[in-house]
C-alpha cells in the first residue's frame, strides 16, 4: 500500500460508519484549518487540556493554541514547571488524567479499529481511560483495510519517519522504537472519544 495516499470519500464514509458503530463520535474536516476550528469548538475556553506530542497537532497549530494562547489550562505548561528527577510521580499523575486529551493515531482500519504506537507509553493512560474527553485529529492517509495493514503501516512507514524526526530534533543517532501498540476495538464509554477525519495528509 501507499501509506501516504489519502482515502477516497467512499472509504472515509465507510470508516466513519464503522467507527460510529464502535462508539466513537466522528467528524469529517476538509483541511487542517477546519480541523483546528472543530477542535476548538469542542474544547471550552478555560478547560484543562493536554495536547499530546503529535506532528499532526503541531502542523495544524492546535498545540500552539492550547499551550501558548492563554485560553486554556495547558497541562504541558504545568509539566514544564516540574522537575523530572524529583517530581516524576506528580508528572505522571498530571499527564494521565486531564479533562481533555488531544492527539492523533497511527492507523485506523476500515472496520473501525484504532491503533496507536508508542515508545515510552506516556500518552496512552490519558487516551485509554484517564482523560475525561479525548479528541484525535487524523489525516485520512492513515485509514487502512485491516489490522495487518495497520501494523505494517506502523513498522514500514511510520517508524522510519518518526526515527528521522527524532534524530533531527534531538541530534541523536538512534531511531525511535515501538515498545507498545495499543489497539482500540471499540469505545467503552460512548462519545468520550471524538475522531476528526481530515481529508489532507497530516502527520505520518
Amino acid at each position: 500500500m501507499d501509506y501516504s495516499k489519502l482515502a477516497s470519500d467512499e472509504i472515509i464514509n465507510q470508516t466513519k460508519s464503522a467507527l460510529e458503530k464502535n462508539g466513537y463520535k466522528v467528524i469529517i474536516a476538509e483541511n487542517g484549518d477546519e480541523a483546528k476550528t472543530k477542535v476548538l469548538e469542542l474544547v471550552p475556553k478555560g478547560a484543562e487540556v493536554f495536547a499530546l506530542s503529535s506532528v499532526t497537532l503541531q502542523s495544524t497549530g492546535i498545540t500552539k493554541e492550547i499551550d501558548e494562547s492563554g485560553n486554556y489550562k495547558s497541562v504541558r505548561a504545568e509539566l514544564n514547571k516540574l522537575d523530572r528527577n524529583t517530581q516524576a510521580k506528580q508528572m505522571r499523575i498530571l499527564g494521565a488524567a486531564p479533562d481533555f486529551a488531544l492527539g492523533s493515531v497511527h492507523a485506523i482500519t476500515q472496520d473501525g479499529k484504532v491503533l496507536i504506537a508508542s515508545n515510552t507509553g506516556s500518552q496512552l493512560p490519558a487516551d485509554v481511560y484517564g482523560a475525561g474527553q479525548v479528541i484525535w485529529v487524523v489525516g485520512t492517509q492513515k485509514i487502512v483495510p485491516d489490522e495487518v495493514e495497520a501494523k505494517k503501516r506502523i513498522y514500514d512507514y511510520v517508524l522510519p519517519l518518526e526515527g528521522e524526526r527524532i534524530n533531527k530534533l534531538y541530534n541523536v543517532t538512534s531511531g525511535s522504537f515501538v515498545s507498545t501498540i495499543l489497539t482500540f476495538y471499540r469505545a467503552f464509554s460512548p462519545d468520550r472519544i471524538t475522531i476528526i477525519l481530515v481529508k489532507k495528509v497530516l502527520g505520518f
